[in-house]
């Protein structure tokens, strides 16, 4: 007859572990006029940037694929309004062109990168989905899903090495969050103590899955919890939320914590890319986030009751519009690389 397996004896670190250090519960960043004025400005050059994208993409002036931000610009701008030019660096996935107008980078030449012009910050070599620009901080625009997590984990490393001060941010999606390296990343970022900020942009649909369908825990924030990475989940869709959250979150880092993540509860407009029609959700569906929850939306209501008039709103927009439309017309006159671009650029091993 077969024995009876004994009995593992009771874990230890159960107490140890509900005692452990947790960040505190963020706050609601207090801006004033200005300040919220200033986030207002920023989404909104961001959604007009990407609507002009988009527009571009349909005549062909664009090509590959192209992942519009529309929807998500509270994420992008209110974590980026906290950290240090120069100091801190941000990495992210192939949906980049808003991280990179809240980096500061010149609107035009991120345009002229997606339309492949020698002007691009690549010098048209990234396009939409690989775009770079180390001298403000950010490291890519990465087309294979969650691969900017291990880079990621490795700017932080760098940061930690240098003793610079600095702090990775990790952008990476819902349907990243369950890839492998994502594990290991959050495995030796904590073991070391790394200064890595890890961002979920849970956008609800990790291409055309639903992130219920697609994730046994779709309580994002906890994926970090076995690492013993705490986690926080934040109202996405809120500017002054998602500052408040990272302020919450720097402080831990800053104080030698190790890493932490952020769930950023998100709805991205558009679909997965230029290419997605995405008949996996209603209009409805869209049209009531659109409504109960936008966020250029909700910040603009809150600069209402702080005094800004229809005829200022107008004003900020009729100005953003015409840098859109300056950006839009700079790409199309840019010449494109030539030929001998090709060889430039290129990393070649010795053997």
């Amino acid at each position: 007859m077969a024995k009876t397996p004994a009995a593992a004896a009771p874990s230890t670190d159960a107490p140890a572990a509900a005692n452990r250090p947790r960040p505190a519960t963020p706050e609601r960043h207090p801006a004033d006029k200005a300040e919220l004025l200033g986030f207002y400005e920023q989404m909104l050059l961001i959604r007009r940037f990407e609507e002009r994208a988009g527009q571009l993409y349909g005549l062909g002036l664009i090509g590959g694929f192209c992942h519009l931000y529309i929807g998500q610009e509270a994420v992008v701008v209110g974590l980026q309004s906290a950290i240090t030019p120069g100091r801190d660096s941000v990495i992210t996935g192939y949906r980049d062109h808003g991280h990179m107008l809240a980096c500061g980078i010149d609107p035009k030449i991120v345009m002229a990168e997606l339309t492949g012009r020698e002007a691009g910050i690549s010098r048209g070599k990234g396009g939409s989905m690989h775009m770079f620009s180390v001298e403000h901080g950010f490291y890519g625009g990465h087309g294979i899903v969650g691969a900017q997590v291990s880079l990621g984990t490795g700017l932080a490393f760098a940061h930690k090495y240098k003793d610079d001060g600095g702090v990775s941010l990790v952008y990476f999606g819902d349907g990243a969050s369950n890839q492998g390296q994502v594990y290991e990343s959050f495995n030796m970022a904590e073991l070391w103590k790394l200064p890595a900020l890890y961002i979920i942009e849970n956008n609800q649909y990790a291409m055309g899955t639903s992130v219920n369908r697609s994730s046994s825990e779709d309580q994002l924030y906890k994926r970090g919890e076995s690492f013993r990475v705490p986690g926080l989940q934040v109202d996405g869709m809120d500017v002054l939320a998602v500052r408040g959250a990272i302020t919450t979150a720097l402080e831990w880092i800053r104080g030698g914590n190790g890493p932490i993540l952020l769930e950023m509860k998100t709805y991205r407009y558009r679909g997965h890319s230029m290419s997605d029609p995405a008949k996996y959700r209603s209009r409805d569906e869209v049209q009531a986030v659109r409504e109960k929850s936008d966020p250029i939306e909700a910040a603009k209501r809150e600069l209402e009751g702080l005094g800004v008039g229809e005829a200022e709103f107008k004003a900020i927009d009729t100005a953003i519009k015409k840098r859109v439309v300056e950006s839009a017309d700079f790409a199309e006159q840019s010449p494109e690389p030539r030929p001998e671009e090709l060889y430039t650029d290129v990393l070649v091993g010795q053997y």
